[in-house]
């Protein structure tokens, strides 16, 4: 095959061809890229997020350290001459960029002088930097072909229905399930969670695995067009019933949180994959399964419907909307002292000074304006990459994927104007993951064959 010919199904793996071939070949353990991504997801949404590694900040946590590895794996391969990863990539650029703008930012708050709080909040940041970009770059390089990588998908499917599942039980049981995945080992930094109280009629919100029943909506919200993808697209009528019934769990948890960036996040999700990726007949069946999914709720649970659309209709009378805003004079002051490279990665501490329902005017202050451009850069990278996936797939199946990984990035981008989304791990590393996606996306659908084919080899042959 030439190297500009299309794309091959079979590049990376002859035993999709024909059952048995080169099975001689093949190893029994299969520890690849894809196996330990989808391990830092098992961990990631199975194991309560304030449960950590002993004497560890929440960068301790045990998939962001599985994520600290998979850098030092992937940079491994990138250094030596066997493992050299020979195909393009605009992923690595992009992330170089973050990075280098990460640690001019650290630089300039060391010149400033730093309190010991921050000193060690920027060294936190930089540690969670390094492990964020681990996944992005992991994922990009290292997922070798298709199957795999709608294998880590699924497993991110699941796995986001479990925790679905508990957000569930802890709002209907007003009990914390959590409590019976403390781990013997790991340490409880925090309390497991906190049911706060919204709305009348003694409404609480939920956060199941989470730390904030924001970053479970959003989580949920991001993980939803997958879902929607293996419903539609697994290989076997019970398996696509498998996934159409967690499909249903997912969406259904979403209120549970009692959060409107959640309830928007879900909403623009959807959105972007009704115009971009389905026909007229998908559309009208979401539209049934919707209502009958809202019937439900208002029959399950009475008056969560309604304190939801309170929230949207007297937003203008909630004291965080007007929090959110008197924060602007705030940014400007700080902005203005230092608008290149910020404060430094990390040092808006919100038990010193305040907490900043904003990610982009987060970053504005703490990384100045070019951590908001290489942030910035980033997000439209990945949605470029998509994209271009989306442009040259040849198959439904393919382009539904693309568009998934589509919503993810623009999802981002929009929720980031409501909370400090990269401050929450769960939510952070899920758009890690999905970012790398993004990349794996566009070297598997690249014409030339290096590109293609460019990937990190297996732990274990």
């Amino acid at each position: 095959m030439s190297p500009t010919s299309a794309v091959h199904p079979v590049d990376l793996e002859p035993s999709l061809i024909a059952p048995n071939l080169y099975s001689s070949r093949r190893t029994g353990l299969r520890l690849d890229v894809a196996a330990l991504c989808s391990v830092v997801v098992v961990l990631l949404y199975c194991i309560p997020a304030p449960l950590i590694v002993p004497q560890m900040t929440f960068a301790g946590r045990p998939a962001l350290l599985l994520s600290l590895c998979l850098f030092a794996w992937w940079f491994v391969a990138r250094l030596s001459p066997s493992l050299l990863l020979v195909g393009r990539q605009p992923l690595r650029w992009v992330t170089l960029f973050y990075l280098v703008s990460i640690m001019l930012s650290y630089v300039a708050g060391l010149v400033r002088g730093l309190p010991t709080l921050e000193a060690n909040r920027q060294d936190f940041t930089v540690l969670l930097t390094f492990e964020f970009l681990g996944l992005v770059l992991i994922a990009a390089d290292g997922l070798p072909n298709w199957a795999r990588l709608r294998a880590v998908l699924r497993i991110l499917v699941c796995s986001a229905a479990f925790m679905a599942v508990l957000g569930i039980l802890q709002s209907v049981f007003a009990y914390d399930v959590t409590q019976w995945l403390v781990i013997p080992g790991l340490e409880l930094k925090g309390a497991l969670t906190d049911f706060q109280a919204r709305g009348e009629g003694g409404r609480f919100r939920v956060a199941s695995t989470t730390v904030h029943s924001i970053e479970f909506s959003t989580v949920l919200a991001l993980v939803m067009p997958y879902a929607i993808h293996f419903a539609r697209y697994a290989a076997t009528k019970l398996a696509r019933r498998f996934y159409g019934l967690l499909t249903f769990v997912i969406a259904g948890a979403v209120p549970m949180a009692i959060s409107r960036t959640g309830i928007l996040a879900l909403g623009i999700a959807m959105a972007i994959m009704f115009v971009l990726a389905w026909n007229w007949r998908f559309r009208y069946n979401f539209l049934i399964l919707a209502c009958g999914l809202t019937g439900l709720l208002v029959v399950g649970r009475p008056g969560l419907l309604g304190t939801l659309k309170s929230m949207f209709l007297w937003a203008d009378a909630d004291p965080s909307i007007d929090g959110r805003t008197e924060d602007y004079d705030h940014v400007a002051a700080w902005f203005a002292q230092r608008p290149w490279l910020g404060r430094g990665p990390g040092t808006l501490i919100p038990d010193l000074y305040m907490i900043l329902d904003n990610q982009w005017l987060l970053t504005l202050v703490t990384g100045g304006l070019v951590g908001v451009v290489a942030m910035a850069a980033l997000h439209l990278t990945c949605l470029w990459l998509a994209w271009t996936g989306f442009r040259r797939s040849a198959s439904d199946e393919d382009r539904h994927l693309c568009a998934a990984l589509i919503s993810t990035q623009i999802l981002a981008i929009l929720v980031a104007l409501t909370f400090d989304s990269l401050s929450f791990t769960t939510f952070s590393f899920t758009l890690a993951l999905l970012s790398g996606v993004c990349g794996a996306v566009w070297r598997l659908t690249h014409p030339a064959r290096t590109v293609r084919t460019s990937t990190v080899r297996r732990l274990l042959e």
